[in-house]
């Protein structure tokens, strides 16, 4: 399990990249609409500020948190977006602010958190490091539909190797949340990093294979981009069929990201 004072720093340098592409926005900017249906930028900034505010009341007051988990189960289609209407109605400079005080006092919780903790979700329990690597991921992706929607590049970092762990890992997730039977034999995985090394998961000889850069692989866990539009490739048809469904996060797998010759 990787050292959750690693993820943690890596959280945070993820977190300030996406602040960099936001701090310094005009209203306009910060209405500007971004792939994610009827989201604008202040949405997706408002989403991470109130799962952030989520986690950091599940990792200091379980018992509360537990009363939240009871409001989502009483309204699970609108739940989550009720708290992000909230979030993206405040004044940019409001939400700014508010989103970067509760992602450094959630950093600062899960750092002082003892070793072996595990804290309740609205799925299973998570232990620091899996927290810290599961809001990476959706800082992450959430900063890609903000960086879309502002015509900017971002370089990949190292950092991706958090969210591609994360994918591999989500592989029977994502067979079940389609209602499918996830294969028995594990899957061998080849990414090349954007450093040039490669990173694998599963063992060498499987006869089912995916390949192809580590950011295709995230774009395409994160449902970011459409597989056309990347260079993943799979080997065996159990591999083809995951490229198809693959996702690195809970809940409906939803739309997704139309091929790019097919956008209007």
């Amino acid at each position: 399990m990787a050292d959750p004072a690693v993820v943690l720093d890596d959280l945070r340098s993820e977190s300030d990249e996406l602040d960099r592409l936001v701090g310094e926005l005009d209203d306009e900017g910060w209405a500007r609409a971004t792939p994610a249906p009827g989201w604008t930028v202040a949405h997706q900034i408002a989403h991470l500020a109130w799962t952030d505010t989520a986690a950091l009341l599940a990792v200091t007051d379980p018992g509360a948190f537990a009363a939240e988990v009871d409001k989502a189960i009483a309204a699970p289609d609108s739940f989550v977006d009720e708290g992000t209407e909230a979030g993206a109605a405040l004044p940019p400079a409001e939400l700014l602010a508010h989103w970067r005080d509760g992602r450094e006092r959630l950093q600062q919780a899960l750092r002082e958190t003892p070793p072996g903790a595990r804290f309740p979700w609205y799925g299973p329990p998570m232990s620091a490091t899996s927290m810290a690597t599961a809001r990476l991921m959706e800082t992450w992706a959430h900063g890609q539909d903000v960086a879309d929607a502002l015509g900017a590049v971002r370089e990949p970092t190292a950092r991706l190797r958090h969210i591609a762990h994360i994918g591999v890992r989500a592989r029977d997730f994502a067979y079940q949340v389609h209602g499918l039977t996830p294969p028995a034999e594990p899957f061998r995985v080849e990414l090349t990093a954007p450093g040039g090394e490669l990173w694998t998961y599963g063992p060498e000889d499987a006869g089912q294979r995916v390949t192809g850069p580590a950011l295709d692989f995230c774009l395409l866990v994160t449902r970011r981009a459409h597989r056309a539009d990347l260079a993943v490739r799979a080997e065996g048809p159990d591999a083809d069929r995951w490229l198809d469904i693959a996702q690195a996060f809970a809940g409906p797998p939803g739309s997704g990201r139309a091929p790019k010759g097919d956008r209007s």
